[in-house]
């Protein structure tokens, strides 16, 4: 099954058109033809199956044939991840925290963090296209880049945990977080969060939390924290 993504389809649309880029790459690269079917997600929880009548490159149209709602998670989890220097590591991390289930992502730019400026658009396209590849209906949310210290000031609720590097008494996150629960969690850069955000993020009703017995990287630590969280809500 191959499924695409229209982000305006509305639950009672009857007949549309798809956005220019998934219009190409169905006619041109795909080859589709009028009459052959295909899977659409709007992003927001709707999977629709569509018969396309006009397989133009700039304005591939369809109808609509069925729509299926699929229920949320019954929980939330929101990473909140420092960017790495590379590109491509926080990319991998978008990608896989999609498939595994994140709800919503923040990059935060931290004391530590060697990047400081991202770009929205293309992590927008990595995230929609992990969708995708995973089959699911939801699209995470992308929040913009935000100082730590803003991120901690917002109001919060729900479970919160931050994961560092530094000595300290700290439970494993796999024993502590619950099932059925909104979740966030702070993973911070390569040189890891500073003694001043650990204090202020723990100040604020953040929990200090362990990911194993190795250090890990950025992008291999927000992964397992993601993983924990879903095994816990199998």
């Amino acid at each position: 099954m191959q499924l695409f993504y229209h982000p305006e389809l509305e639950d009672n649309a009857d007949q549309f058109i798809f956005p220019t880029d998934e219009s190409r790459h169905i006619s041109k690269v795909l080859r589709k033809k009028s009459g052959d079917i295909l899977q659409i997600t709007n992003g927001k929880g709707v999977f629709f199956e569509a018969q396309i009548l006009i397989p133009d490159h700039k304005k591939c149209t369809a109808k609509i044939i069925s729509r299926t709602q699929k229920p949320p998670k019954p929980y939330q989890l929101h990473m909140v991840v420092a960017p790495t220097k590379l590109n491509d590591r926080f990319e991998w991390f978008l990608e896989k925290a999609t498939e595994i289930g994140v709800h919503e992502i923040t990059p935060i730019i931290c004391d530590h963090s060697e990047r400081k400026v991202i770009k929205m658009d293309r992590m927008e396209k990595v995230i929609q296209s992990a969708m995708k590849q995973s089959l699911q209906a939801y699209l995470p949310k992308l929040n913009p880049a935000i100082p730590f210290k803003e991120f901690i000031a917002q109001p919060k609720n729900g479970e919160l945990y931050i994961a560092h590097c530094e000595e300290d008494k700290k439970k494993e996150l796999s024993h502590i977080a619950t099932a059925k629960n909104n979740t966030t969690i702070l993973i911070g850069p390569e040189g890891d969060f500073s003694p001043e955000e650990i204090q202020l993020a723990l100040q604020n009703g953040f929990q200090a939390v362990a990911l194993g017995n190795t250090r890990l990287r950025t992008e291999t630590a927000a992964i397992v924290a993601c993983t924990a969280v879903a095994m816990i809500n199998l």
